[in-house]
C-alpha cells in the first residue's frame, strides 16, 4: 500500500451495499483507497460492520459519469412528450385488481 500525502492523496471509491438477497444495490456512501481489494476492505469495514448487507460493489469515483443540474432541463425533457409511458391511459380489466 502506498502511504496518501498531500502530493497524491488515495482516489475515492463510491461504495453500494445490497441490503438483502435478491433487493438492488444502493448507494452507501464513499472511502478513500488505493487499489480495489483495500476499497473493498474499506467498505466493508465502514459500511457493513453490522451485517447492514449482503453484497458490496466499489466503483472508482472517477468512471463514473452524472448528468449535472444544468442537464436537468435539455437532457430529461424528451420523457415529457412521451404520454404514453403514463398508465392512466389504459384501461383495467375487470377482475384484476388495482393497487
Amino acid at each position: 500500500m502506498t502511504p496518501a500525502s498531500p502530493e497524491q492523496p488515495w482516489p475515492v471509491w463510491e461504495v453500494f451495499i445490497q441490503p438483502a438477497a435478491g433487493d438492488p444495490h444502493e448507494h452507501a456512501g464513499s472511502v478513500h483507497a488505493v487499489d480495489a481489494e483495500h476499497a473493498l476492505q474499506n467498505a466493508r469495514d465502514t459500511y457493513a460492520r453490522r451485517n447492514e448487507g449482503v453484497s458490496l460493489w466499489v466503483v472508482p469515483a472517477a468512471a463514473i459519469t452524472a448528468s449535472t443540474p444544468e442537464d436537468m432541463g435539455p437532457f430529461f425533457d424528451p420523457a415529457n412528450d412521451k404520454a404514453y409511458r403514463h398508465p392512466q391511459f389504459y384501461k383495467v380489466p375487470k377482475g384484476v385488481k388495482v393497487f
